[in-house]
């Protein structure tokens, strides 16, 4: 094993390691040709081939099938491991990066629902960075040697994880509940607090209590004000939006 891999990268978590460092890089790539694409510049051009459009999810989701199929085949170790890992990484850039083109079923790559594609793209990394760093879906890396060996406790712990996740999904914060699929302490504040005024939870629990809807509202308006702005600004940097 060399050095690096020792010393940097966990034992069994080098695919992963690729997987991201792939992902990344083809979504800056991926962002950059677009842009040069858009403003007419460098000797990028829209693939076209007989006045059809090929989106670039296409090829992603060839390569996410050959580094899934790769990787199921391979193990988590190996040269065929680590080549299905840059290719899924590389294919899930690819994907992801039209996520609003698959969601909307329309080409809005530079509207305003595309910013969402950066939106899942940012929650992704995090969420692998995570992964990287040792956590584990719903918090079973926190029961520890004796409580995992009952497995009816280890599916409680699960369960009741996935239950405040699935609660903070319900009040409108969908990037807490995904975060806190990973570190749970995340969706129990997602789960605890004020619902969003827009949300299932708040259009099914706040019908007679105008004076929650009152909070909620507030609570949002204070919120978008405070971090909508620096989020926009991000998407900005990161997906081109600023310069249509």
């Amino acid at each position: 094993m060399n050095w690096w891999q020792r010393n940097i990268v966990e034992p069994g978590k080098l695919p992963l390691f690729l997987a991201l460092g792939s992902f990344i890089l083809a979504f800056l790539i991926t962002r950059t040709i677009t842009r040069m694409i858009k403003a007419g510049r460098g000797p990028f051009r829209d693939v076209s081939p007989g006045g059809l459009h090929i989106h670039h999810v296409v090829p992603g989701v060839l390569l996410c099938v050959m580094g899934g199929f790769g990787a199921v085949a391979s193990g988590t170790r190996g040269f065929g491991a680590y080549v299905s890992a840059v290719l899924f990484g590389v294919g899930a850039g690819l994907v992801l990066d039209e996520f609003a083109l698959i969601l909307h079923l329309h080409d809005v790559y530079w509207s305003e629902q595309g910013r969402q594609s950066v939106e899942v793209v940012t929650v992704t990394i995090a969420l692998v960075v995570l992964l990287l760093s040792g956590f584990l879906p719903f918090g079973v890396n926190d029961v520890d040697a004796q409580e995992s060996s009952g497995r009816a406790v280890a599916a409680t712990t699960v369960f009741l994880n996935f239950l405040v996740a699935l609660i903070a999904l319900a009040k409108g914060k969908p990037r807490l509940a995904v975060v806190g699929v990973l570190v749970p302490p995340v969706a129990v504040v997602g789960a605890l607090r004020l619902a969003r005024p827009d949300s299932w939870w708040a259009r099914r629990c706040y019908r007679r209590r105008p004076r929650a809807r009152r909070r909620a509202k507030a609570r949002a308006v204070r919120h978008d004000a405070r971090w909508k702005a620096l989020s926009r600004r991000l998407q900005d940097r990161i997906g081109g939006f600023s310069e249509q």
